[in-house]
């Protein structure tokens, strides 16, 4: 098989099994990258594989350019709807409206609780997780000086009573 590429056009000449010669001429209708371009010999087809020069939609693969080119744009999410949403945006947004979000009762507690945590020093972090885990989830502490020296009893609020299970 011998194949002859150019941007604008495919010549290939194949010798048939039955000793004709078979070849196909075409102008192609935008233009290729001759050298990203490649052949595979199967026993039932030839299969021809060309690398587009520009990421277009070709509606064919020959005939006369038209001036209406559809441009492939790889940042947005293909859509067969007629509007288009960047979802990118919608992702930041939901981000934001959860950082602005103001919790209450408990879900505000939590909320304090992890902003110490994430911005307190190592010392601060190992307290709060020494004396919550020695206390039994009863007592949380940030003076690493204070219960860095001892362990941590359990004590549980003044109407509460502590169950170990």
């Amino acid at each position: 098989m011998l194949i002859e590429r150019n941007p604008h056009e495919l010549n290939a000449a194949v010798k048939l099994a039955s000793e004709d010669d078979f070849n196909l001429n075409i102008d192609l209708l935008h233009p290729i990258v001759p050298s990203q371009c490649t052949f595979k010999i199967i026993a039932s087809k030839i299969e021809i594989k060309m690398k587009k020069a520009e990421a277009i939609r070709w509606e064919k693969l020959v005939g006369e350019a038209v001036a209406d080119v559809k441009h492939f744009t790889p940042d947005k999410y293909p859509s067969s709807s007629l509007h288009t949403r960047n979802w990118d945006k919608l992702v930041e947004d939901i981000k934001e409206e959860e950082k602005n979000e103001k919790p209450e009762g408990d879900a505000a507690l939590n909320k304090l609780f992890q902003q110490i945590y994430s911005d307190g020093t190592d010392e601060v972090k190992r307290a709060m997780n020494k004396s919550f885990m020695e206390s039994g989830g009863t007592v949380l502490s940030t003076n690493w000086t204070d219960v860095g020296k001892r362990k941590v009893d359990v004590c549980p609020p003044d109407d509460a009573e502590y169950k170990k299970f």
